[in-house]
């Protein structure tokens, strides 16, 4: 095994937190905005941004970052092109699961559950609220596409703005999913890798689970 880099002798001693069950809170929701309303207050880099995980129809899992646009106690929001490798996969196999890793707090959330669509009207609102090279380039790009250079693009998105002007409207092929929790992770860091997990499993009734697991 290669290790010309020195990646066996990488390690990092985390101590900036705990996670203790009788300071966390009874439901996942409530912990998650905790969580990331200190992501943005500190400043971390990127906070918004999650992994997608998604698998296709052979099994081959695929993951990729995406941002979060809302959440609420129906689940996780992000937009996209439904056409893209991840829209493909989520079609044939409508469960995913997101994480978040803030590196500067010490913390990871995961979070699983099934993929559904937004209303379209919900799409129409968030799209109109883009600015306007975004709108542009949700037509100009054929995400996960194959194409011969960046000039294709450029191209691309200069014939929809001539086309659409100050007025696109949203591509059909482009728009919100939302991510419907039945299990969440809070994972914070801890000295001699004795980390703190906390997860919340839903039951069968609709009752949220709080269980500590081993780091």
């Amino acid at each position: 095994m290669d290790d010309e880099l020195g990646l066996s002798d990488i390690r990092t001693s985390y101590q900036k937190g705990s996670l203790e069950e009788q300071k966390s809170a009874d439901e996942p929701l409530s912990q998650f905005k905790a969580w990331l309303a200190e992501a943005l207050d500190k400043g971390v880099n990127e906070a918004n941004a999650m992994t997608l995980a998604t698998v296709g129809e052979h099994g081959r899992p695929s993951s990729r970052p995406v941002l979060i646009k809302g959440f609420d106690e129906k689940g996780l929001v992000w937009f996209t092109n439904y056409l893209s490798r991840k829209g493909h996969h989520l079609a044939i196999n409508p469960f995913a699961s997101l994480q978040f890793f803030w590196p500067e707090l010490e913390r990871v959330i995961r979070i699983e559950g099934k993929v559904e669509k937004l209303e379209p009207v919900e799409s129409d609102r968030y799209y109109a609220s883009r600015p306007l090279t975004h709108r542009i380039g949700a037509w100009a790009s054929p995400q996960s596409q194959v194409i011969d250079n960046r000039k294709m693009i450029v191209e691309q998105a200069a014939k929809y703005a001539l086309k659409y002007g100050l007025t696109p409207p949203r591509p059909e092929h482009w728009g919100g999913y939302r991510l419907v929790p039945d299990y969440w992770e809070f994972w914070q860091g801890r000295q001699s890798r004795l980390h703190d997990r906390i997860s919340y499993k839903l039951s069968a009734d609709n009752q949220w689970i709080k269980q500590r697991l081993a780091p």
